[in-house]
């Protein structure tokens, strides 16, 4: 992996992103309640940090309250709009929760997999490079 040190971490509402060399998002989640208002703003702010084009996501994820379904149906519609795919790094057992809350009735809208290490998750998402 290239070293991306000298980039600047954007800073958002329900996360913070780093956009690597290697054309790969890293999202930083914070612990703040997800509603629509504030997923289109972070929406809003992804496009612009990748030109308008889909990335693959490396996202480090937090406990956070679990949103409305309302809220949880407009995240997933959004989500093959700015993603090529997603790996999602967190303590066992975390991402398999919000799996479950995210796609209980449907599957993902793009490739995701969770992991523990956020290396095997990188060498994952390089595929999905565009």
């Amino acid at each position: 992996m290239r070293n991306d040190s000298d980039k600047q971490l954007i800073e958002g509402e329900i996360a913070d992103y780093l956009l690597t060399d290697d054309g790969i998002l890293i999202s930083y989640s914070k612990s703040v309640l997800r509603t629509v208002e504030n997923i289109s703003a972070n929406v809003a702010l992804v496009k612009e940090i990748t030109g308008n084009k889909k990335v693959p996501l490396l996202i480090y994820l937090k406990n956070s309250p679990v949103p409305d379904k309302e809220t949880r149906k407009f995240s997933t519609e959004q989500l093959p709009q700015i993603y090529a795919a997603m790996a999602m790094v967190s303590k066992p057992g975390l991402a398999q929760l919000i799996m479950k809350i995210l796609f209980k009735f449907q599957n993902p809208p793009i490739p995701i997999k969770s992991f523990t290490d956020d290396k095997k998750a990188m060498e994952w998402l390089k595929q999905f490079v565009v």
